[in-house]
């Protein structure tokens, strides 16, 4: 048992280095609690909903609010899960013809660039968020202000933001060229290239 609880642990460890690591090993933790409870809650709220529907004639009236919550919840939180393991998106064309060192070089650029659009948006989510809550609107079952559903945007964008400042630190201080802290740059064995 001692040995699944470390490789557990060493899944959400950082490979960067003294307080920069520290703080990615405690959002690591903290994004795969949330995801975890975000996906289980919104699980057995669906299903409860459709056997209280189906079984017992009766809905639950903020099975829906409650979902979109958890939706937005997953999606932020989701984005710097996606970016701490490299399963976002990526154009590669260009990028594989380079040699390596360009190939690092256009890595640590695309990082920063991509920081700062985070860093950026997560600004701008805020701004909305504050129109939301001074508009004063509220969810009609579940009665709570509009605001508190969206305050994981801006969580969610800031958290993939330090995940890719901290990707251009990693390309700056380690030899490999790093898609995130924790993927190095290439295909897997299994992996098709089309």
């Amino acid at each position: 048992m001692a040995s699944s609880e470390d490789g557990e642990n060493q899944r959400y460890k950082s490979t960067l280095p003294g307080f920069l690591g520290t703080i990615d090993t405690f959002i690591s933790q903290f994004e795969a609690l949330i995801l975890a409870l975000g996906v289980i809650l919104m699980a057995a709220n669906t299903i409860i909903n459709v056997v209280g529907r189906f079984v017992f004639q009766y809905s639950i009236f903020f099975t829906e609010e409650l979902n979109r919550i958890l939706i937005i919840l997953i999606t932020f939180a989701g984005i710097g899960y996606a970016a701490r393991y490299g399963r976002h998106i990526r154009m590669s064309a260009i990028f594989d013809a380079l040699s390596p060192k360009l190939r690092k070089n256009l890595m640590i650029i695309i990082a920063i660039i991509t920081a700062l659009t985070m860093f950026s948006l997560c600004y701008f989510s805020v701004g909305y968020i504050i129109k939301v809550a001074e508009s004063g609107r509220i969810l009609p079952s579940l009665q709570i202000p509009v605001f508190i559903i969206f305050l994981w945007v801006p969580i969610g964008f800031f958290v993939t933001g330090i995940q890719y400042a901290l990707t251009a630190v990693k390309n700056l201080t380690a030899k490999d060229v790093y898609l995130s802290t924790h993927v190095i740059e290439g295909y897997d064995d299994d992996e098709l290239e089309i």
